[in-house]
């Protein structure tokens, strides 16, 4: 079968004019992030509305008309979500910011992949491990885009290992109400089941060459992107040298999961990590324990202000998870904590 001619768009910005090829079905964001544009977006899965451009010329349709992230746009005027949308024809694309080229790490890329195994953590969180057909090198806190055949739209997950070269990719995925990727997953045994990917993506990353002490603040399966944090620093001998405060957010100690991963981190970094589990909707159960992690009652933000008063110094600060616990964490960290705004790291999933 010939494979059908790919599609020339133009990308008008304050910077100038950029232009890339588009394959038929591939979302443009995805194209011209491949492309190695730096195209404006934070979600990538049409929630948040940060990609949106106009089409001057040309057609395109949207996979997801009813997409959060388009409750502003003028489709009457041609506007649409770069992550949402496929080119019918060759087009011109306007969007409202600078476009320039991509400076550091590989472009993100399309994959095939397949799922190798799954496990239950929690009744309603998923440890699952996917084989990509082409290896990945992705900076520690990074997140990929999975699309599974048959359900509309895809869904950002950061992952949870990290490394070069990796051809398995681990994941921690909650289940939410009347969510069709969840139902899926926990429907049955997905296992042998084939989706593909598009990564890696954001922003919200450490590197070894940041001499730094960490905080991070994360709720539910945010958990992951800071998990892939800890590995890399643990591998590259951080702690030793700096100190790290990790609060992770779960509603009951019966919710919680990574549980003695994270003790392993924190043996492994002598001293320099805590790690703080805050239950939100129950008090500390009565001589309940978790391995080398502390307990608290609250919510995350919270149990965070008020465990590093006075402790900040000089840290960068990552925040992942339900979007009014980053809000909170974002507001603590600017007033009580005193951060720059650029000392704050967060990708928006939703």
């Amino acid at each position: 079968m010939l494979s059908q001619a790919k599609l020339k768009v133009a990308i008008q910005s304050k910077s100038g004019e950029a232009t890339f090829d588009c394959a038929p079905g591939e979302r443009l964001l995805f194209a011209g992030l491949a492309s190695g544009l730096q195209l404006p977006f934070e979600c990538a899965t049409g929630t948040c509305g940060t990609c949106r451009g106009r089409v001057m010329e040309g057609s395109a349709t949207s996979a997801w008309p009813e997409a959060p992230g388009a409750a502003k746009l003028k489709a009457d005027r041609g506007d649409v979500l770069l992550c949402q949308t496929h080119a019918a024809s060759d087009c011109v694309v306007r969007v409202a910011a600078n476009v320039t080229s991509a400076d550091q790490g590989a472009a993100p890329m399309r994959r095939e992949a397949r799922i190798a195994r799954v496990e239950r953590l929690t009744p309603d969180v998923m440890h699952i491990e996917i084989d990509v057909a082409t290896p990945m090198t992705f900076a520690a806190g990074q997140f990929v885009v999975i699309d599974v055949p048959g359900i509309a739209g895809g869904r950002a997950y950061s992952m949870v290992n990290h490394g070069s070269e990796l051809s398995r990719l681990l994941f921690v995925i909650k289940r939410k109400p009347g969510g069709a990727f969840g139902d899926w997953l926990f429907g049955g045994d997905v296992t042998g089941g084939e989706l593909s990917m598009f990564g890696p993506l954001g922003r919200a990353v450490w590197r070894p060459d940041e001499a730094r002490d960490i905080l991070a603040i994360a709720g539910g399966s945010g958990i992951a992107g800071i998990m892939s944090i800890l590995h890399h620093a643990t591998e590259a001998g951080h702690f030793a040298r700096h100190r790290g405060n990790v609060f992770f957010g779960v509603r009951t100690l019966a919710d919680a999961f990574y549980v003695s991963e994270l003790s392993r981190y924190v043996e492994k970094a002598g001293g320099n990590l805590e790690v703080t589990l805050a239950l939100s909707h129950e008090g500390v159960p009565d001589g309940a324990k978790a391995d080398r992690l502390h307990l608290a009652h609250g919510f995350v933000h919270d149990v965070a202000r008020s465990a590093m008063a006075g402790r900040y110094g000089d840290l960068t600060a990552f925040l992942a998870g339900p979007g009014p616990m980053v809000d909170g964490a974002i507001r603590m960290l600017l007033t009580d904590g005193g951060l720059r705004p650029d000392r704050i790291r967060y990708d928006k999933f939703g």
